[in-house]
């Protein structure tokens, strides 16, 4: 299962961004996941849970926009959706040879977090 992996790598980004900015805990990440990128996102989500359980982040929630890949005619324009791990390679219209767009992503969107608090000054 290399969404384990790939979940840990998205954590230390994250970590280490919240650092930058002075610390925190870990609320919520939004990740992007095509669907040629070769990552599930039902075991995305769970490996993600694995890798904050325990850790001053436990409880983070990861949210997966998932976005396909197109198929698209360079004569005749957009095809009609495939079946899902399907992909047609010549038009149905004009049998030109298709063209796949999107469906790779695989990044973070956004990440939401509780910022640390900062110490107060001691006034005299």
């Amino acid at each position: 299962m290399h969404e384990l992996s790939i979940a840990t790598e998205v954590y230390r980004s994250c970590r280490a961004e919240i650092d930058r900015r002075g610390g925190g805990t870990l609320e919520q990440i939004t990740a992007v996941v095509g669907e040629l990128s070769g990552v599930e996102p039902r075991l995305l989500v769970y490996a993600w849970e694995a890798v904050v359980a325990g850790g001053p982040d436990e409880g983070a929630r990861l949210a997966v926009q998932w976005r396909p890949a197109r198929q698209r005619c360079p004569g005749c324009g957009p095809v009609a959706e495939h079946q899902p791990g399907t992909w047609l390679r010549l038009c149905p219209g004009c049998s030109r040879p298709l063209l796949v767009e999107g469906g790779d992503e695989l990044d973070i969107l956004s990440i939401g977090y509780e910022p640390k608090p900062q110490p107060q000054e001691m006034t005299t």
